[in-house]
């Protein structure tokens, strides 16, 4: 079984948040497959579907950010899911926005929710796609940054970026070869 994680902060102020671009690229995957996360266990609200000839696990921390092991670990152990099957969706300050870059495995980079992963699962080998939402520059704090909503005319380019990264986790479910969805999903968007 595939496990999709898209991290994000509970709660309604959060949406549409530069930080929880990855519950966004969840969503937009369950809607467009007529999914939605209807189960809640170990401090996670997810499903479990088939796309295609494969079973899917869809995950959304319940937790706070910085807490997102918290909820993917307990999972993953439950459901017997290998690292090798995780592909994890997070905001990064550090890729300009609209940049979609797509790794088999890493450091946290400095990400929060995931330190929190790799520490609870015990390994970094794993898939992510990390979305560009690059960092202020009008001197705000990353903090206030981060969880300030796109503008906009910011979200005519995130809109097509969640749609072009829900497209490289369909089609990681679609292949055995995570290089080349990299090669074909890695860049930026216009």
């Amino acid at each position: 079984m595939k496990c999709i994680v898209g991290l994000g902060n509970i709660g309604k102020r959060f949406e549409m948040t530069r930080h929880n671009i990855g519950f966004e690229v969840i969503d937009h995957l369950l809607e467009s497959n007529h999914f939605e996360l209807d189960k809640q266990k170990f401090k996670g609200a997810y499903t479990i579907e088939r796309l295609g000839n494969e079973k899917v696990m869809f995950i959304e921390p319940m937790t706070m950010m910085n807490l997102s092991g918290e909820a993917v670990g307990p999972l993953m152990e439950y459901y017997n899911v290998e690292p090798e099957d995780l592909l994890v969706l997070y905001d990064d300050l550090d890729l300009p926005q609209g940049q979609v870059r797509l790794r088999q495995k890493g450091s946290a980079g400095g990400h929060n929710g995931m330190k929190s992963i790799i520490k609870r699962i015990g390994t970094n080998e794993f898939k992510r796609i990390r979305i560009g939402i690059d960092r202020p520059t009008n001197g705000m704090s990353v903090p206030d940054y981060v969880l300030q909503k796109f503008s906009p005319e910011e979200m005519k380019t995130m809109d097509k970026v969640i749609e072009h990264a829900a497209q490289a986790v369909e089609a990681f479910i679609e292949s055995s070869r995570f290089d080349n969805v990299m090669n074909k999903y890695n860049g930026e968007i216009k």
